[in-house]
């Protein structure tokens, strides 16, 4: 009896042993992604959620990563709060992630960049464009430019557009809008743009901007640098600003994405409002259009904005240095997508020492409440 256990036991340690590894080669590989999905920024959530979801669903169809394994995706909803959002990581880590797309907006990633340096976990943004997310964090990854280059492409705008009188408007307690601000001013001295007015808001979700816009017309400003969201250029600072009177150019940055769902029911006031972003969907190139195609037939157009082109990038931008690194193990990982190349909807790059794309950036203008793909700057 005691030899017959035995036999046995070394059996099933001998299955056990040949199993496991066999077990761990097809098991899905696990991705988390945190987006906000409710609260202000869900429409942000949406694009992004569903880009990662369009790409992940393709790759899992043509076969998987790893010579057949599965993607896996947990999505965790943070609601733009930066809390919530350290509690989805913080969960998606003790569940055995490999790597964490997210968060969506500057200020809560801000807090994630924080955490997964401590973790050495893999955390990639497809769209927080804060100078500092990835400084001196070696984990954390974008697959957007930054918002000094932003700044830049906007003070060069300017010049394009023949001012030379410009006024900025911004949200003094937020991330995203005061990085703008400080890029734009600097650019501002160097293009010799003369800054008449600076006025700001507490926060980009304020409602009411007379007083500002009122200060900044009686400056002579002949464009406002406007570095905030699509849920208050839309329905309030672009139609107050017409309000009180003024005729001029408005610049903003890929928060302005989106815009077009928010106008008020007179487009033409939104003429001379121009944006960078960090695509334009009425670019010719095969696979524009492609994205174009699958993401509607999809999802719709409504929520195809630039953020769900970067999210579908960032997806593939995973998959390709999980490829690189021949397995899943997260600082594998992260060793494949240091410095990395590539090519995708939103343009071809290498990322740079701050792991961060190096590459152009389109400019849209808003011709009767249609975006339009203007120039590359």
């Amino acid at each position: 009896m005691k030899r017959t256990l035995s036999i046995l036991t070394a059996t099933i340690l001998v299955l056990t042993t040949l199993l496991v590894p066999a077990m761990a080669e097809t098991a899905p590989v696990k991705i988390g992604v945190i987006a906000p999905t409710s609260g202000s920024l869900a429409t942000y959530g949406e694009s992004v959620t569903n880009g990662i979801k369009l790409a992940f669903s393709e790759i899992n169809a043509a076969g998987g990563v790893l010579g057949g394994r599965q993607i896996e995706a947990t999505y965790m909803d943070d609601k733009a709060d930066s809390t919530e959002s350290a509690n989805a990581f913080n969960k998606l880590v003790a569940d055995g992630n490999k790597a964490v797309l997210g968060s969506v907006t500057s200020g809560v990633t801000a807090g994630l960049a924080a955490l997964a340096d401590a973790e050495g976990m893999l955390l990639l943004t497809p769209t927080a464009t804060a100078d500092t997310i990835t400084d001196g964090y070696p984990t954390v990854f974008r697959a957007c430019f930054r918002d000094s280059f932003q700044g830049e492409v906007g003070a060069k705008l300017a010049t394009k557009l023949g001012v030379k009188k410009v006024a900025i408007l911004y949200a003094s307690g937020d991330t995203y809008s005061s990085g703008l601000y400080e890029a734009f001013k600097a650019a501002a001295a160097t293009e010799g743009l003369e800054i008449v007015d600076t006025e700001s808001s507490s926060t980009t979700s304020d409602t009411d901007y007379t007083t500002q816009l009122t200060n900044i017309v009686a400056s002579g400003a002949e464009l406002i640098f406007a570095p905030y969201y699509y849920d208050s250029i839309g329905p309030y600072i672009v139609p107050q600003a017409r309000a009180a009177g003024f005729t001029g150019y408005f610049v903003g940055a890929d928060g302005w994405d989106g815009t077009q769902n928010t106008m008020v029911e007179d487009k033409s006031l939104y003429n001379k409002c121009f944006y960078t972003n960090h695509y334009a969907p009425d670019d010719p190139s095969d696979v524009v259009q492609s994205f174009v195609k699958k993401y509607t037939e999809t999802y719709g157009a409504d929520s195809l904005t630039a953020l769900a082109a970067l999210a579908y990038d960032a997806a593939y931008m995973l998959k390709d240095a999980i490829e690189a690194a021949g397995s899943d193990d997260t600082a594998a990982i992260v060793k494949a997508m240091t410095g990395m190349s590539f090519s995708g909807v939103t343009g071809t790059f290498t990322l740079d020492a701050t792991n961060t794309p190096e590459k152009v950036a389109p400019v849209i203008e808003y011709v009767d409440g249609v975006a339009k793909f203007y120039a590359y700057i």
